[in-house]
């Protein structure tokens, strides 16, 4: 058995759609149930959802032999893994936003609102600046609204949340979207079955 970590979700439910185009079907995944695990002795998977930033976690620590993971959750805690293939899917990006009116005055301490702590500071020691991080986990647009922070770094669909909160995105820190990634000592004890959907994943995403 191959075990595979899908990321909770719609990214989760698109990604399977992939695996069971390219020939890994598991039927039962998409039962109205609250299991977690499901199993295809024919396909020869073993597929389970995790909260999407633990994806991660359970590949590096073997749990998982590959896994689905957005380039954020990998830049962000950069876990000792193979990325093998950018799915294409999941796209959106990392940015740098602010209220309308911001003005920036380089000579003062940017204050950060972001749970990409590594991300954000590696981006701005990049450029030279210096930051204060404030480490939040949700509800980010709030931190400049009520002048807790100059800007906040935040992940970017489609900006309707920003808009709708007086913000607006001053620059893309980088873009987004779901990559393959795998254990590294299963990719040598399991390198067939791995590059086998590595293969036929990557021919799909080209197609």
């Amino acid at each position: 058995m191959l075990n595979i970590a899908l990321p909770k979700g719609r990214l989760g439910e698109k990604v399977y759609t992939m695996f069971d185009k390219a020939g890994f079907r598991c039927p039962d995944i998409l039962s109205d149930s609250r299991k977690l695990v499901f199993e295809s002795i024919s396909s020869g998977v073993r597929y389970f959802w995790v909260k999407p930033s633990d994806v991660t976690v359970y590949v590096e620590r073997g749990a998982a032999d590959i896994g689905v993971a957005g380039k954020d959750i990998i830049d962000e805690y950069t876990p000792d893994i193979y990325e093998l293939l950018d799915l294409k899917v999941g796209k959106c990006r990392m940015c740098v936003a602010a209220k309308k009116d911001f003005r920036e005055n380089p000579d003062v301490t940017l204050r950060v609102a972001t749970k990409f702590s590594t991300i954000a500071r590696r981006y701005y020691s990049s450029i030279g600046r210096e930051i204060d991080i404030i480490p939040l986990n949700g509800s980010i647009e709030l931190a400049p609204v009520l002048g807790m922070s100059d800007v906040i770094v935040d992940i970017v669909e489609t900006g309707t949340t920003l808009k709708e909160n007086g913000l607006e995105v001053f620059q893309t820190i980088m873009p987004i979207s779901a990559r393959l990634i795998s254990n590294k000592a299963a990719f040598e004890f399991k390198k067939d079955e791995i590059l086998k959907i590595q293969n036929r994943m990557s021919a799909m995403v080209e197609a």
